[in-house]
């Protein structure tokens, strides 16, 4: 029981650590500038492959990576991951970099209902009552924003089913694949998109690292560090901590952007803004309520069948 209750508590700390990263995220991107997002997510991509290739090598993990290169239908999925998150770390750049951080923020507030609503569409689970009400109330507030803002959220829905969709294929895989190999599959399969941006980038408007100033040239050549230990950290967690705790720490990536956009780079929060974050705030304490309790019954059952068991 110590030891269950240990690695939870170092699964929580692990997740806490890489929500608080993703949250910090729309910082450490500002500084980036003048650094275009399509150069930013091309190094990101192939910085991460650097530090994921080096890793592989201090964890001697290429046994590993060999017998899943192996797999055609698990290289189909990374491939599949591998595009999903190019997408959503591209979206999620371009809303940074523009001044669209509340935006990019209600992305991922919304997330958590988007999951449980792919779920619902391609997995066919069968939804709780108050699952449904917290879809509803967040659809509502969607449209509150159109009708109220005069546009549809495209960064909003972009990021949050993007991040959904790759969630998704993780979850196809499973555990066969583990978060390095994974990450260095999904990075290898983008290295010539990114290879093909930074040509288009020097050609273009022209390359900044290194033209930027020494503090400016180290920032960007840490992206790599800065995108892979997150996911590290978040992989951990999940196989450490109890996925209702996991699910509760999310929100603080959001919040924490939220706050940014608003308080330190003061982007506008007219009122019909206020009033879809309110409800999709709402519909978050619902789906977070009901997730407690069904973990609280899930627990319970299996004491009683443990006791069962015992007698």
């Amino acid at each position: 029981m110590r030891q269950t209750r240990s690695a939870a508590t170092t699964g929580g700390f692990y997740a806490f650590a890489a929500y608080l990263l993703w949250g910090l995220f729309p910082l450490y991107f500002l500084l980036l500038l003048p650094s275009t997002p399509w150069e930013v997510v091309a190094w990101r991509v192939l910085l991460s492959l650097v530090f994921c290739v080096v890793a592989l090598s201090v964890t001697r993990g290429w046994g590993a990576f060999a017998r899943i290169a192996r797999q055609p239908r698990l290289l189909g999925w990374t491939a599949a991951a591998g595009i999903l998150i190019f997408v959503n770390w591209t979206v999620y750049l371009v809303a940074t970099l523009t001044g669209h951080v509340i935006e990019a923020s209600l992305g991922y507030f919304i997330n958590p209902i988007v999951t449980v609503l792919l779920g619902v569409l391609v997995l066919r689970e069968r939804l709780r009552r108050a699952q449904w009400v917290a879809i509803a109330i967040a659809v509502v507030a969607v449209g509150v924003i159109i009708v109220g803002y005069g546009q549809v959220p495209w960064i909003s829905l972009a990021l949050a089913f993007s991040f959904g969709l790759y969630g998704l294929t993780k979850n196809r895989v499973g555990g066969t694949v583990d978060a390095v190999s994974g990450l260095t599959l999904e990075t290898a399969w983008l290295t010539p998109v990114a290879a093909g941006m930074l040509i288009w980038v020097g050609t273009g408007s022209g390359l900044t690292l290194g033209t930027a100033g020494a503090a400016h040239a180290v920032l960007l050549l840490l992206a790599g560090v800065a995108t892979a230990v997150p996911l590290l950290l978040f992989a951990a967690a999940t196989r450490r901590a109890p996925l209702s705790l996991i699910g509760l720490l999310q929100f603080l990536t959001p919040i924490l952007q939220f706050v940014t956009g608003a308080v330190i780079l003061h982007e506008a929060m007219p009122t019909e803004r206020w009033i879809g974050f309110g409800l999709v705030w709402v519909a978050l304490v619902v789906l977070s309520i009901d997730s407690l309790r069904a973990a609280r019954r899930t627990r319970a059952a299996g004491v009683g069948n443990d006791v069962a068991e015992i007698a």
